[in-house]
């Protein structure tokens, strides 16, 4: 029973829709990463820059999801369960870029991508499933 579960996640991240969501992921660590970079030279406060950027980006990434990745036509509904779907992320995140730019005293964008890059896996898993309903296919 282990080794089937642990072959269904294993095979979940070899497909073209993973290797697709990380590349929508590049642009959205980007793009959250500019956003917030900007806004801190508007004097905002590092951690709130980081919160902005990341729904400015995410905003973005639904689209480039639901075009690209597992298409789909835009929808509210959608778009919510997306968005619902980035809190444990955006949770992972924060924690990161806490400890690093906050108490390690990392650069900002250091922080901010390494921040993206350890939650994408989880990520990928709850847009999959819960966003487009797309458990264990492609």
């Amino acid at each position: 029973m282990k080794l089937t579960w642990l072959h269904n996640m294993a095979s979940e991240f070899f497909t073209v829709a993973f290797f697709k969501f990380l590349v929508v992921g590049v642009i959205n660590t980007f793009d959250c990463s500019l956003f917030a970079m900007l806004l801190m030279m508007l004097s905002i406060d590092g951690n709130l820059a980081f919160n902005l950027g990341y729904l400015l980006s995410n905003m973005l990434a639904y689209a480039l999801n639901s075009w690209w990745i597992f298409p789909e036509p835009l929808s509210w509904r959608r778009y919510v369960k997306f968005m619902i779907s980035y809190i444990p992320n955006a949770v992972i995140e924060n924690v990161i870029v806490v400890v690093f730019y906050n108490w390690l005293g990392a650069p900002p964008l250091v922080s901010f991508l390494l921040a993206a890059v350890l939650g994408m896996p989880v990520t990928y898993i709850l847009v999959k499933w819960f966003a487009f309903d797309r458990r264990f296919r492609d």
